[in-house]
């Protein structure tokens, strides 16, 4: 079947306020200093968008802006990177949500978010546009849109229904907190999920990747990745399961990082790779994110992440 995208990414847009270097010593009775800072497009769909029409793939949005001029930096973003924007709602209702996250010199990151956040649009109104792809992303499970069950299985129900790749990536719930058990109809019809460490620990319960990675299974999830930072990532199914090291490179800000990695693990799933080769060729996407301030700066291509893995 012919689609109009190889990929469509669904959840939060928003722009981050990321101040790095930040000193918590005041100058004055209200001022204090940070090396830099600065004003990018983000939330886990903008960014895997992105990242996927970089890598290759023919990549579509659905997300939620306000008419403001935050909603215009993030389409004019978009469209630079060659994704469709066509897929977008724009409301004067609900404004843009704006994140300022903290960057440490080690690459981590603390964010504060507010009620813009929270904002659930319905993607399943464009239920026919969303299952015009090969592959399906969502960018934010346990979050809007995705913190909402009917929500969740209606879309999920329609991609499957269309022969969609499913992969559900996650995010720890901030105003709207769902468990594993509110989604047990939805979850055996996600192909991959991607949580990362800290992600897995909270929804299983459990310290150890295979023990996190079986609980997510025991829900009928066929495959899961757990991305494990500065330590790789841990895949396991119900036939293997590995272990893959990280790329060894100096972390300046990892913010969008794990974004970049399921990007690069989708685009190349769908080019015909193993879970591993997908995995290592994700990997690297990480791993070139984390080498400049912003989630959308150091990754250029598919080129570039070959000559790196090389």
């Amino acid at each position: 079947m012919n689609r109009s995208f190889d990929i469509i990414c669904i959840g939060m847009a928003l722009v981050d306020s990321i101040i790095k270097g930040f000193d918590p010593n005041p100058i004055s009775a209200s001022g204090y200093r940070a090396a830099s800072g600065s004003l990018n497009v983000g939330g886990e769909a903008v960014n895997e968008a992105m990242a996927a029409a970089k890598l290759g793939m023919k990549t579509g949005l659905l997300c939620s802006l306000g008419k403001d001029a935050a909603g215009d930096m993030i389409v004019s973003a978009l469209q630079n990177c060659g994704v469709s924007t066509e897929l977008i709602l724009r409301s004067e209702e609900h404004p843009t949500p704006v994140t300022t996250m903290f960057v440490n010199d080690d690459g981590t990151r603390k964010s504060i978010t507010n009620g813009s956040h929270r904002y659930n649009f319905h993607p399943e109104k464009n239920i026919e546009q969303l299952t015009d792809a090969r592959a399906l992303i969502l960018g934010s499970m346990f979050r809007a849109p995705f913190d909402d069950p009917q929500i969740i299985h209606e879309v999920l129900s329609a991609a499957k229904a269309n022969g969609q790749i499913i992969v559900a990536d996650t995010k720890l719930p901030n105003f709207r907190f769902l468990k594993l058990e509110d989604l047990k109809d939805s979850l055996p019809l996600v192909d991959y999920i991607t949580p990362n460490e800290d992600e897995a620990r909270y929804f299983s319960g459990k310290e150890e990747p295979e023990e996190m990675a079986d609980v997510f299974l025991s829900f009928g999830i066929k495959n899961v990745i757990i991305k494990l930072g500065g330590k790789g990532c841990f895949f396991k199914n119900n036939k293997e399961s590995f272990l893959l090291p990280p790329c060894n490179i100096t972390a300046v800000d990892a913010t969008g990082a794990g974004d970049n990695f399921v990007a690069g693990f989708t685009s190349e799933i769908l080019r015909g790779a193993t879970n591993k080769e997908a995995l290592r060729f994700a990997n690297a996407c990480g791993a070139i994110c984390t080498t400049a301030v912003g989630s959308a700066t150091a990754l250029k291509s598919r080129e570039q992440v070959l000559e790196f893995l090389a």
